[in-house]
């Protein structure tokens, strides 16, 4: 994803998956993929200097659902076991500027900016894929599809299967490859029906995985995040 297409407020810090030339891509994770993995220990020192770097910004916004649920679900979690083995409170002390403040990218902009309608132009048809984390975790609801809604040009098409999970669940599709990529084909195979010309959902992982399955199948299909969709517009098309 390109840096244009979530360029951050001055007040602002956006974070993950955020390619080189945005210029914030050494920014620091948030320990997800750590803490998933059942590393909860080792993934501490990553939750706290997430919190250090960017506890002094008024808003964080995050074109990642996963990353998004992992700072406002389970950095409490975090700092409530780190209690109950014992160590203090000092790790929840750490963590909780970062959790309230916390947005993915189409929840900030519909509930915190109010809007719906942000000057896109993408004349493409689309299907709409809503991640684990941002359908089950975070509550996205309709938020991202009021969002595409309001596209010009955008032609948004019915997902079947819309909420099954497309396989990716970060290691999980390392140590259970086989089901995940069953999983993933037949994430691909609903969106080919669809007849949509791209795919798109607000997670990169998924996308990611998704995206690899169709191009293994050999869909002709695109995988885009919806950040690439808002952010074009008929002077800049992303194409």
């Amino acid at each position: 994803m390109s840096g244009r297409a979530s360029t951050p407020h001055r007040h602002t810090a956006v974070t993950c998956t955020l390619t080189s030339s945005s210029g914030l891509c050494n920014r620091p994770g948030c320990g997800q993929a750590h803490y998933n993995t059942g590393y909860r220990h080792e993934a501490e020192p990553l939750a706290r200097h997430f919190s250090d770097v960017f506890g002094a910004y008024e808003t964080i916004v995050t074109p990642s659902g996963s990353c998004g649920a992992m700072v406002r679900e389970l950095y409490p979690r975090m700092g409530e076991r780190a209690r109950a083995e014992g160590r203090g409170g000092s790790l929840a002390t750490a963590l909780a500027p970062v959790v309230p403040k916390t947005y993915e990218l189409t929840e900030f902009l519909v509930d915190v900016l109010g809007v719906t309608d942000v000057g896109a132009y993408y004349p493409h048809t689309v299907t709409y894929h809503p991640t684990c984390h941002g359908l089950r975790g975070l509550g996205l609801g309709d938020r991202p599809r009021r969002l595409l809604q309001a596209v010009r040009g955008l032609e948004l098409v019915e997902l079947p299967g819309a909420e099954e999970c497309c396989g990716f669940g970060g290691t999980f599709a390392l140590k259970n490859s086989d089901v995940s990529a069953a999983m993933g084909a037949d994430k691909v195979r609903n969106a080919e029906s669809t007849g949509a010309e791209v795919l798109c959902a607000a997670d990169n992982s998924c996308l990611m995985h998704i995206g690899g399955t169709m191009t293994r199948l050999g869909t002709g299909m695109r995988s885009v995040h919806i950040a690439e969709i808002l952010a074009s517009t008929k002077e800049e098309p992303d194409v």
